[in-house]
Formats: C-alpha cells, structure tokens, sequence
C-alpha cells in the first residue's frame, strides 16, 4: 500500500450572487471538473435579514446528471415538476436524479423570507453515464436524522449518505455506486483511510484547515487527487468540516452547457429543444 498522490489543492473561486455569498471549486480557470464530479458551489455561510426574497433559485430546467445538496445551515425547499416537493432543514440533503429531464426550484419558505436566518449550503453536480442519461427523474430528501451519523475515531463525526463506508451503509442507493459522505473533524483528530486507485476521489474542505497526505488545505479548497496509491491521511488542524466521497469516472465524453450535461453537441442541442417544447414538464405555482 502507498500514499495517494496529489496532484493539486484548489481554492474555491468568487462567484457571489445577488444577496448570497457563492464559492466555486469547480468548474474554474484551474480544474474543469473530477469525473463524474462536475461542480461544486458553496453558498454562504451567509444571514439573510428579516423581510428578505429567499434564496434566488427559481423554476430551471436539468438533464442528464443528478444534483447533490447539503443543506448544512438554514433550510432548502425542492419543488419539481414530477409532484416531489419537501422542505429539508439543517443537516440533510436533497439528492435529485434529473435524468430525462425535469424542471425544479429552490427556494426558501414564507416564514424565512419574514423572519430571516441563516444560510450555508453546498451543491455538487453528480454525471451520470450515457446508458443512464435517460434514466427517469427521481428525488429523495432526507432530514438529519435519517442520515447514518458514527464516530470514525476519536474526534472524528461521519455523516454517511450513500454506499458502503467504514462499516456503515447509507440510506440513498446511488445508481452510479457513489459513497458519499461529509464530515466533522476536532482540531489534532486524525483519520487514515484506503480508497481503491481506481475510484476517482472528492475531498472538499468546507472549513477549518486539513492536513491531507503531507500537504495543507485551507478552507474552502478542493483536493486533486492522483489515481496512483491507495491510503488517505487526514490531521485536522483546527475544527473541520469536509465533503468526501468518491466512485468510478465513467470516461466518457462530456458536452455541458447551462443546466444540461450530455455526451454531445446533439444531445445538448436536443435537450434545448424538448425544454422549450414542454418535454421536460410544464411548471405550475
């Protein structure tokens, strides 16, 4: 066994919106994206005043990829055009396959527009391979406590979402096979972990700062790993907060653009099409 290489740490770049602090890992100037991980923002941590719009994620279409939110302060509401619709709070996540295609919103309740509060929350786009491009549209949301929560080691909180992870299996079934998991991390904690070389491996530093395999990650950095090597080393030096997670890379060509991500030019330009004709559904306040 040896260590996993790095090949680079990348900051989250600016990429603020109206009235929400927004941080990019990637898609940026410096990484394109970390197959099948294809972007990452980081809202927040930001806190809205009483009397406020809410967060300014309105109806918008998706296809091709699923989307992955960590709803790590405040609340996320997730209403598509398949009929799913939930409030998540706090400590859960909204996992949305949008596969064939779907139009969803995010956005924030009544009652937080009227009081305010605060607001942290990071979404991964997730690829999907061609032979499930098509796939029909799912969501499963789930609140903290439906969440699989254990302690690794001393100092060390693991919040399992989904697949097999230390022991523990979570309760989303990924049908790309992801282990996905975010954690909490006491400053001088440490953790040692083995990841097979083939799997492709996201390691986000959300706060504090990590010590990852002899290098220095700061906040709001993104962890490029090599595919060479197998053992991870994690010292936290100070209290942490990480995404990490990692699956196969699907190696196949990708044709993004706006809200779609395909396998080419004419499927991006076919999935314009069946958006502007109705096909990926009909929103209704």
């Amino acid at each position: 066994m040896s260590d996993r290489k790095i090949i680079d740490i990348h900051p989250a770049m600016a990429a603020h919106m109206p009235g929400l602090s927004t941080w990019r890992a990637m898609p940026t100037a410096r990484i394109e994206w970390l197959d099948p991980f294809l972007f990452l923002n980081h809202h927040g941590p930001d806190v809205f005043r009483p009397n406020n719009r809410g967060l300014p994620f309105g109806p918008h279409p998706h296809r091709g990829f699923e989307t992955l939110t960590y709803i790590l302060e405040g609340e996320l509401i997730h209403k598509d055009t398949t009929g799913y619709n939930s409030n998540i709070k706090t400590g859960g996540v909204q996992w949305m396959t949008a596969g064939s295609g779907l139009l969803h919103s995010e956005t924030s309740s009544e009652e937080f527009k009227k009081e305010g509060g605060a607001v942290e929350l990071i979404q991964l786009w997730l690829n999907l391979p061609s032979k499930l491009k098509m796939t029909p549209p799912s969501y499963t949301g789930l609140q903290e406590n439906e969440l699989v929560h254990f302690d690794a080691v001393e100092g060390v909180r693991v919040h399992l979402l989904s697949g097999e992870f230390l022991d523990h299996k979570g309760p989303i079934d990924s049908i790309t096979n992801l282990t996905m998991t975010w954690m909490e991390l006491r400053e001088n904690s440490k953790l040692d972990l083995q990841v097979d070389p083939e799997n492709q491996i996201l390691l986000y530093v959300v706060s504090g700062k990590l010590d990852v395999n002899g290098r220095e990650a700061g906040e709001r950095s993104l962890v490029q790993f090599d595919h060479e090597g197998t053992d991870i080393h994690l010292q936290a030096q100070a209290d942490t907060r990480i995404l990490f997670g990692y699956g196969k890379p699907f190696n196949e060509p990708i044709a993004a653009y706006g809200p779609f991500v395909m396998n080419s030019e004419a499927e991006l330009q076919e999935a314009f099409n069946d958006y502007q004709n109705g096909k990926l559904g009909v929103w209704k306040d």
